[in-house]
């Protein structure tokens, strides 16, 4: 799972103006709902409950025009590559209102049919390859189509300890729930790792939790035929045998609504947790609570079909050294933050990347491309250690020097006193760089 932008501290999102107004419930803002399905007289629904708890009479909101539309334009603004049918984004968009028609037509008969999906490797920082899944821009329409319908149906469900993937909610509010609670005492941590969570979820309990609140038959089947798409790498074919679709617009809602029960389950017993899309931990007041709660979390994933990382999951006291936790991108050890070397390692990379001699680029050029990468990632990682940015501001210093020194056809690194000298901090910080360490101290006084 990735890291994403801070949103609000609101448990649903206050974005789109056009949503409805004022229907709000337990303290949730709905306006972040696709206002042409989730109309006045639904979301007083969603408000009080429906009979049975099931909703019925779903397939039609799915097939709608406007819905269809808004998850085209949500489709279309996150670009992405074509599928197994060569279908770009741009090439759809070019007779976009022929093939939504002809969607929709294919939905109310009931002749839809999910293409199968197109897997691509992407290289990872530690030289392995990370599957992808590639979508037809039609199922991405869909599944966006369907998505729009359903999701507030669970999200009135959802325990206010998940964050991941939810509207409104972030990584920054995770990271704020778990600062709090160790700030409260809660020091003895379970970090818990599943082993390939998404590709594991077993398909009929995960339809059971599904059906628990949709009872539309062809909604249900629309979500299954997801689930059962095919998989093509290259010239080979094959069928998943479990798991949530792979790079599918729906699976984090999916995965939400399965692990939900985890979240549940572990409320239920009384203790605490965060839990980012298949990242989590549970934080204890005791070495015994925590190790109780451990034997609850393996208890649980046993009994719902999924399995824990033996190698990455532990129980520690986070106050201590060499007894830490990492969450989110953050290390949390020895009553500090640090930025976790996997994180690390990531950032330095990137900004030798932005940084080589041989670029070409001149000094205020290479300074321009670097200053949004610095900002973004202090932004996210401003509550580390001082260290830290210490560190990175220098070595992108000495990669600068080193770019000068190759302006000037000379060999060397930008190490030596000379080169120090000669530029200094302060040249440039006069050439706008960015400073971690500067924006840490700004950020220091004013909490002051």
């Amino acid at each position: 799972m990735s890291d994403t932008a801070g949103q609000s501290e609101s448990e649903a999102s206050v974005v789109p103006a056009r949503a409805t107004q004022g229907v709000q419930s337990q303290g949730r803002d709905w306006s972040w709902v696709e206002a042409s399905v989730w109309n006045e007289r639904m979301l007083a629904a969603l408000v009080n409950g429906v009979k049975g708890g099931k909703w019925f009479s779903l397939i039609d909101k799915v097939y709608r025009t406007q819905t269809l539309k808004a998850a085209w334009l949500r489709v279309k603004a996150n670009a992405g590559a074509a599928g197994v049918d060569g279908v770009s984004v741009e090439r759809y968009e070019a007779v976009a209102e022929k093939y939504l028609e002809e969607l929709e037509e294919e939905l109310k008969a009931g002749k839809y049919q999910a293409q199968p999906v197109k897997r691509v490797e992407i290289a990872k920082a530690n030289g392995k390859k990370r599957p992808l899944g590639i979508p037809v821009v039609k199922d991405r329409i869909v599944q966006t189509a369907v998505k729009l319908v359903i999701e507030p149906i669970f999200e009135r469900e959802f325990e206010t300890s998940s964050y991941g993937f939810r509207p409104g909610r972030s990584a920054k509010e995770a990271l704020r729930d778990v600062d709090g609670l160790l700030k409260e005492g809660y020091t003895f941590v379970v970090d818990a790792d599943f082993d390939n969570c998404f590709e594991t979820i077993p398909r009929e309990p995960l339809m059971r939790e599904v059906g628990e609140r949709i009872s539309d038959g062809a909604v249900l089947e629309l979500i299954r035929g997801f689930l059962q798409q095919d998989i093509i790498h290259e010239m080979k074919r094959w069928t998943p045998l479990g798991g949530t679709p792979q790079g599918a617009v729906i699976s984090p809602l999916l995965a939400n609504i399965y692990l939900h029960r985890l979240d549940r389950y572990l409320k239920e017993k009384g203790y605490r947790m965060v839990r980012y899309a298949d990242d989590f931990v549970v934080l204890c007041q005791s070495a015994q609570q925590a190790q109780a709660a451990l034997d609850e979390v393996r208890i649980w994933v046993e009994q719902n079909g999924l399995k824990l990382n033996a190698d990455k999951t532990h129980v520690g006291d986070c106050r201590q050294a060499g007894e830490g936790f990492e969450f989110l991108g953050y290390r949390f050890e020895a009553g500090r933050r640090w930025v976790r070397k996997k994180s690390l390692k990531a950032m330095r990379e990137r900004i030798r990347m932005k940084t080589k001699r041989t670029r070409g680029a001149s000094v205020a050029e290479i300074i321009e491309d670097l200053n949004p990468a610095l900002r973004g990632w202090f932004n996210y990682f401003k509550h580390a250690h001082r260290l830290t940015f210490q560190r990175i501001d220098g070595m992108v210093r000495r990669r600068l020097r080193a770019v000068l020194r190759k302006h000037e056809k000379r060999p060397g690194m930008g190490l030596c006193r000379d080169d120090h000298q000669r530029w200094p901090n302060a040249f440039f910080a006069a050439q706008g760089l960015f400073t971690l360490e500067a924006a840490w101290e700004k950020l220091a006084s004013q909490s002051r």
